[in-house]
Order: structure tokens, then C-alpha cells, then sequence
């Protein structure tokens, strides 16, 4: 023997062959190029689902970090609040002398509460435009996992509807698959 093997092909083998060599055709190659496609434009809107995620977990953070340094600004209000009204009690209490000196501390006090006041409320606005934005981008992150399901549940359709070679069900996966994009459309256009 000169160690060569042979191979004996089965009638089997050779339709194989010629299957692998065929362009896809009838229902089972429409269904298998159409979940190819859905497939593919389902990973793309899940991606962009979980961007839409992030960015409002982003935007939640910057909302809390902006409302803590809004609290922050609020207790130093409080602080020169009450710093105010000990000097101004202060001009009731001491000697003629102290007086001025009480009440111009009691205006700087009010002078310095002002402008705390006034950062305080711009932080919170800042804090209210963040937790604006954050709300939005989950609301696109919602319309952006509904077209994802949509698309997910015509693939696993169009594989009920090529193991049973139901036409109802492919035609209720190009529907499904409509319904999924437009969803999608909407998400993409912030609506």
C-alpha cells in the first residue's frame, strides 16, 4: 500500500456540495437574508440603546453633583445667616463704641448671604437642566430597546416560520420587522 486514502463519495455528498455552492432561494433564503439584515440592524440600535443608557447615567451624576454643591452653597447661606442676625443682635447688646463695627459685619454678612443665595439657585437650575437631559436620554433609551425587542422577537420568529414553513408567520416577521425600524426611526429622530 502506498499510504494514499481514498474517498468514496455518497450521493449524499455530492447534493451537499452542490447546496453549498447554491444561491440561497425559496422561503428558507429570503428568511436567512432577512435575519441577516434584522439581525444586524438590531445590534446597532442595542447599541444605541446602551449609549442612550450611559449618557443618562451620566447626566443623572452631573444632576446629583450640581444639586450637592447647590446644598453646599445653601449651608454656607445658613452659615452667614446666622453670622447676620448674631451681629445684628450684637448692635442691640454691646457699648455704643462696637455698634458700627457690629453693623457693618451684619452687612457683609447680608452681602456675602446674597451672593451664596444666588450661586445656590444657579447650581440647582444647573441641577434641574442635568435631571432635563437625563430624562430625555432614558426616554430615547426606552424607544431605543422597544425597536430592539421588536427586531429580536422577528428573529426568532423567522426561525419558528422556517421550521414550520408557515407563510403567516413570515410575512408576521417582515411586519414585526417594519414596526422595529420605524421604532427606530423615531428614537433616531428624538421623538
Amino acid at each position: 500500500m502506498s499510504g494514499k486514502g481514498f474517498h468514496v463519495h455518497g450521493p449524499h455528498d455530492h447534493e451537499v456540495e452542490h447546496q453549498s455552492h447554491a444561491e440561497p432561494h425559496g422561503m428558507a433564503g429570503r428568511l436567512a437574508v432577512a435575519t441577516a439584515i434584522i439581525a444586524t440592524v438590531g445590534a446597532l440600535f442595542a447599541y444605541m440603546g446602551g449609549l442612550k443608557q450611559v449618557n443618562a447615567s451620566l447626566y443623572k451624576n452631573e444632576a446629583a453633583i450640581k444639586k450637592t454643591d447647590a446644598a453646599d452653597k445653601w449651608a454656607y447661606y445658613q452659615a452667614k445667616n446666622n453670622r447676620q442676625n448674631i451681629s445684628e443682635l450684637a448692635v442691640d447688646l454691646v457699648p455704643d463704641g462696637r455698634k458700627d463695627y457690629y453693623r457693618g459685619e451684619a452687612a457683609r454678612y447680608k452681602a456675602e448671604k446674597a451672593e451664596a443665595q444666588k450661586e445656590a439657585e444657579k447650581l440647582e437650575a444647573e441641577s434641574k437642566e442635568w435631571d432635563e437631559k437625563s430624562e430625555h436620554e432614558i426616554h430615547e433609551h426606552h424607544r431605543w430597546q422597544q425597536a430592539t425587542t421588536a427586531l429580536s422577537i422577528a428573529i426568532a420568529m423567522a426561525a419558528i416560520a422556517l421550521l414550520t414553513r408557515s407563510r403567516r408567520l413570515q410575512i408576521g416577521v417582515y411586519g414585526l420587522t417594519a414596526i422595529g425600524v420605524v421604532l427606530g426611526v423615531l428614537a433616531a429622530i428624538h421623538i
